[in-house]
This record gives structure tokens, C-alpha cells and sequence, in this order.
């Protein structure tokens, strides 16, 4: 009965690693202060249930004729190629280990203690759930951070469909996609979409609708991007859910403050020059404000408005790294080889001043 201590020892030690990789991960890669905290509450729970075992514990241990170590690293089985099986991999380390000392504090007749950790054990399924909820997101907005966001717009496409032209910047590499036709039936609206909301998916890229919410949640996009005269922020949230990104168009400082006050995924800032590719758009807000988004704004944000290839570099030097060109593209003779030319022109800039 002895050697079970050894393996309660042991299956602590696992735990308590596993519990402090997901920790660190939470709290310094994705900056997640809400799951951090239960992480770290659980891994203190497991800490004191164990204090009055610490020298017992101790005594059975025999890393020195433990030859786990000799099979792990005769073999690849612990290989992980991403963030995703990094933490899937240690959750499973924290409920298996979370198992195993459930089962031998029975077998000792401590089932005050075994029923500690069954309670931990469903803690941490439930919590597996919430971090990969919160990782999906944080990857979603991570694409918002791509360098160049695309947007679709027929009637300058040089007589290209929207499913010709999203199919070039896709094969480009682009990964945001923006929905904005205003003046299509709603049926063929929606027929476009569920076509670009397949293409997108193939390509792991965001398919997002411009002011339409019901249309974003019919395809199920992945999110919606509003103006300032659509309806409320707070209450397209309460519509779509937590699940979908919401971007909201933003023309001033104040503007920008409330959009993150009240939730925003990310901002658009413009129209930077002066455009008339949307019939309804207010004045140019210049480089001023997107200085001001650069310096303030800590959420994602895409600069907007009549950017071009001769004027990007404006746009570049005040500190955007996503830009939105919508005829600049659509209208491209070889849209990949223009997305290309303007992908490596932002690359250039942010590179040479280490912003990338």
C-alpha cells in the first residue's frame, strides 16, 4: 500500500505542472484574467489538501529509479505542433493525474480527501470548456491584426462577380473578408454569402457582414461590422452572443473610447482620405484621429477610406497595420498580384521599425 503514496506524489507533481503551463499561458500569452484566477485557485486547493501528506509524500518518491523519464525520450508521443495541443494536452495531464489520485486515496480509505479531487476533476473539465472557448475568440481576433482587410464591392470589380473576386484574395492569402454590397435583393444577398461563407471557412479566413445582422447570423459569419447610425453596439451584442465578432465603424476619439467601453472586437478608423466608394460617408477624418487610434486604442482597429497604393505609406508611418482597400483591390487588374505588392509594402515599413 506504501507505493500508492508514490504515485499520489507523483500524479501531484503532474497537476501541479500541467495547472501552471495552462496558468502561464492564460495569463501572459492570452492575457485572460478570469480563468488565470481559477486556474491558480484550483492549483492552491490541490496544494493545502495535500499539506498535511507533504513528508509522506516526500519519503515514497524515487525519481532516481523512475524510468518514465528513459521512455519519454525514446519516443515523439509528447510532440506538439501548436498552442491548441499544448493546451489540450496539459488539460488532459491535469483530469487524468486528477483521476488516478482520486482512485488510490480510496483505495487508502481517504474518501473525505478522494472526494476533494473528484470535485477538482469536474472543475477542470468545465474549465477546459471555458479556455478553449476564450482561445477560439482570442484567434479570431488575432486575424483582425492581418495586415491587409478586404472588402467586396461589385460595381468596381470590373465586371467581376463577388465569388470571382473573394476567390483571388483568398488565394492571395487574405484573411479578413468583409460583405458590403447595400444595394442587392436580400435573396441574392443571401446566396453570395452562404457561397463566401464556405469559401472562407476552407480557408480559415474571417467572413464578416457589413450592417446586416440577420444576414451574418443566417450564414453564420463570424461576425457583423455596423455603423454608427445602426442600431446600439450593446444591443447587436445581446443579439448575436458572445460567439461573433462585432466591428463598428468610428469617426473621432469619442467615438473610438465608447466602441471599446461598450465591447467592440475591433474599430474601423476613417475614412482617412477622402472616398466615394460608400454614397453615405462623412468627412475624411485625416491622419489626425488615426494617430490619436494608434496611441489610445489597445483593441484592433483597420484604417479605412480612400487608401491607395500612392498614399499608403501616410497610412503606414502613423503606426496602422491593417488597412482596408476596397477599389484599390477590387478594381486591380491581378488582384493577387496587387494584394501581394501592398502586403509587402506594409511588411517593409513595419519591419524596418520592428512594429510587425
Amino acid at each position: 500500500m506504501s507505493k500508492l503514496y508514490r504515485i499520489i506524489d507523483a500524479n501531484y507533481n503532474r497537476i501541479a505542472e500541467g495547472l501552471r503551463v495552462l496558468e502561464d499561458l492564460s495569463r501572459f500569452y492570452l492575457n485572460e484574467e478570469v480563468i488565470t484566477e481559477k486556474l491558480k485557485k484550483l492549483r492552491h486547493t490541490l496544494r493545502k489538501s495535500l499539506a498535511a501528506w507533504q513528508e509522506k509524500l516526500l519519503f515514497s518518491r524515487d525519481a532516481e529509479n523512475d524510468f518514465g523519464l528513459t521512455i519519454s525520450q525514446k519516443n515523439c508521443l509528447d510532440k506538439k505542433d501548436s498552442l491548441a495541443q499544448l493546451i489540450t494536452a496539459n488539460f488532459k495531464r491535469v483530469q487524468e493525474g486528477l483521476r488516478s489520485m482520486e482512485e488510490c486515496w480510496k483505495v487508502l480509505g481517504k474518501d473525505d480527501i478522494s472526494k476533494i479531487y473528484e470535485s477538482c476533476r469536474y472543475q477542470a473539465y468545465s474549465l477546459e470548456k471555458d479556455y478553449f472557448f476564450f482561445f477560439a475568440q482570442y484567434l479570431q481576433r488575432e486575424k483582425l491584426r492581418s495586415n491587409i482587410y478586404c472588402l467586396t464591392a461589385e460595381e468596381y470589380s470590373r465586371g467581376r462577380s463577388n465569388i470571382e473576386v473573394v476567390q483571388e484574395m483568398l488565394a492571395a492569402g487574405v484573411e479578413i473578408i468583409q460583405y458590403r454590397e447595400k444595394e442587392k435583393k436580400m435573396l441574392l444577398q443571401y446566396k453570395e454569402c452562404m457561397k463566401l461563407r464556405e469559401m472562407t471557412k476552407e480557408a480559415e479566413a474571417l467572413f464578416l457582414i457589413n450592417d446586416h445582422i440577420h444576414l451574418a447570423l443566417a450564414v453564420e459569419a463570424d461576425g457583423v461590422h455596423i455603423g454608427q447610425d445602426d442600431l446600439p453596439l450593446a444591443r447587436v451584442r445581446d443579439i448575436v452572443g458572445e460567439k461573433m465578432l462585432v466591428g463598428l465603424s468610428t469617426h473621432s476619439p469619442e467615438q473610438a473610447q465608447a466602441a471599446v467601453v461598450d465591447g467592440a472586437d475591433y474599430i474601423g478608423v476613417g475614412p482617412i482620405f477622402s472616398t466615394k466608394t460608400k454614397k453615405d460617408v462623412c468627412s475624411p477624418v485625416g491622419l489626425g484621429y488615426l494617430d490619436y487610434v494608434v496611441k489610445n486604442i489597445a483593441i484592433p482597429f483597420v484604417a479605412i477610406g480612400g487608401i491607395k497604393e500612392h498614399n499608403l505609406e501616410q497610412v503606414l508611418a502613423v503606426g496602422a497595420r491593417t488597412i482596408a482597400m476596397v477599389t484599390e483591390i477590387v478594381g486591380a487588374e491581378d488582384i493577387k498580384e496587387k494584394i501581394s505588392k501592398m502586403r509587402r509594402k506594409i511588411d517593409e515599413i513595419c519591419n524596418s521599425d520592428g512594429s510587425c
